[in-house]
């Protein structure tokens, strides 16, 4: 059975001691919950507080990432982070491709692709994202866009490599905006991404493969959207800077 994933990407939000104040928060919602046991929750702060929850992650129910790596393994790189320095922490899982990557920084599917390299050389599960802009849905190209991020950017994979990778569909237009893509939307370009991967992999690999909803998912909409049987979680945003809203997310399985 594949894992139902909530991650929580804290994106540039918050400082040290807030950060450990919301720790701190989800470890006591943990206390007083039952998650099923196919639930796996990860939290991804930034960088400077990757270490202080990874220590509070050793007592508890959830799992570290990180919310980028560097494309190259060391050297000259001045303000990157390496997958070789997350692996010496024992940080878990790192996002890649993440929509905010893509537009600001220029990010494109040959950069991803390296940077799933990295992750994986590594011990490091990625959490790959790949989804379409406003303009692109409108224009019915969002299939187009997504196979062409998913093939460029991960299928140079071994199918054991493949293996390792959760993904995660933002619908771009739909992050930050409080739009949300509707259940049907979802499951319709889940069920997509599912395809894609048996053509290249073979069923099983499909059907074990985590592919995470990531677009303005809140504990209001999350059990709709994660009825649908090729939803497998939520990779969440705003809702994650909550204990409360992140551990209801988390109960919607």
């Amino acid at each position: 059975m594949r894992k139902q994933i909530v991650a929580g990407n804290w994106k540039m939000n918050k400082t040290f001691t807030e950060a450990d104040d919301l720790v701190n928060d989800i470890m006591n919602k943990l206390e007083s919950v039952s998650l099923k046991p196919e639930t796996q929750l990860i939290v991804c702060p930034p960088f400077p507080f990757l270490e202080m929850v990874s220590d509070y992650s050793d007592d508890s129910y959830f799992e570290v990432g990180a919310q980028n790596v560097s494309d190259q393994e060391s050297g000259a790189y001045t303000g990157e982070v390496s997958a070789a320095m997350l692996e010496s922490m024992e940080i878990g899982y790192c996002i890649v491709g993440h929509s905010e990557r893509r537009a600001y920084y220029h990010e494109t599917d040959a950069i991803v692709a390296a940077k799933v390299n990295q992750l994986l050389k590594h011990g490091l599960k990625p959490i790959v994202c790949c989804g379409e802009v406003l303009e692109e849905r409108e224009s019915n190209q969002q299939f187009e866009v997504v196979k062409h991020q998913i093939n460029d950017g991960l299928f140079h994979l071994t199918a054991e490599q493949f293996g390792e990778v959760v993904i995660a569909y933002e619908p771009v237009w739909a992050i930050g905006t409080g739009k949300t893509a509707t259940p049907e939307q979802a499951q319709e370009m889940h069920a997509f991404i599912r395809g894609l991967i048996a053509e290249k992999y073979g069923k099983e690999v499909a059907e074990e493969t985590s592919i995470l909803y990531g677009g303005s998912c809140k504990p209001s909409n999350a059990k709709e959207l994660f009825a649908n049987k090729d939803v497998d979680g939520g990779l969440i945003g705003g809702a994650s800077l909550k204990a409360d809203d992140f551990i209801a997310i988390a109960e919607q399985f």
